[in-house]
């Protein structure tokens, strides 16, 4: 994987140490995880704040992201258990982020979710994302790193690297150096469009087992 990506960077004339691989754990055994970790990987993300609280503990020292839609009532954990939230798309759960990373006593990096996809429930829509970027800035506990989108539901390659392309520009707008864009089925097109962060699952570990891990 990590070559796969190293190549098509160099193909769009791009640094590939300025490309992260994030592998995604949702309903993956520990011991996938682990196996990835001894092969290079040192950022790991998941969806679901107990499915992480009961794998990541056992795991060797790494970054590690949390990608799922942060509830404002898990705020606390999420804070606690993560380096990086990447998937902050509105004022309360920017606020329940920052009070419980300031009583946690650690400054949280954060990404604002950019809604580039229809088909994609939540997200900020960019129009709005600068002064969301403001807010996120000014909140005690929060270091705004930049964005993180969910690329459409397509087989339009064209329409998934518009989509691309549009988070890559707002995030000229708003500021910031990272840019998480591209998944498993997109991550080519990420990169052409700048992307500095893949969150990989599926191409990584192979499908999720059949009867996935509880949230």
């Amino acid at each position: 994987m990590r070559r796969a990506i190293d190549e098509e960077a160099r193909r769009w004339g791009r640094d590939p140490a300025n490309v992260t691989l994030v592998g995604i754990g949702k309903g993956q055994p520990p011991e996938a995880l682990a196996a990835a970790i001894e092969a290079g990987l040192r950022d790991v993300g998941e969806n679901y704040l107990q499915e992480a609280q009961r794998k990541l503990a056992s795991l060797p020292d790494v970054r590690k992201h949390f990608v799922g839609h942060v509830q404002t009532n898990k705020a606390a954990g999420i804070a606690a258990a993560f380096d990086v939230v990447q998937s902050v798309d509105r004022a309360a759960a920017a606020v329940a982020l920052g009070n419980a990373a300031l009583r946690a006593g650690k400054e949280l990096p954060v990404l604002l979710q950019l809604n580039v996809s229809p088909a994609e429930r939540h997200g900020c829509p960019p129009g709005d994302a600068p002064r969301f970027a403001e807010m996120l800035r000014g909140q005690p506990g929060l270091r705004l790193d930049g964005i993180m989108a969910i690329g459409p539901v397509t087989e339009d390659r064209d329409e998934i690297l518009r989509a691309f392309e549009l988070a890559a520009k707002t995030l000229t707008r708003t500021g910031g150096s990272t840019l998480s864009i591209g998944m498993s089925g997109d991550w080519r097109e990420a990169v052409r469009a700048g992307s500095t962060m893949l969150r990989i699952g599926h191409s990584l570990f192979g499908p999720r087992p059949a009867k996935e891990v509880g949230r």
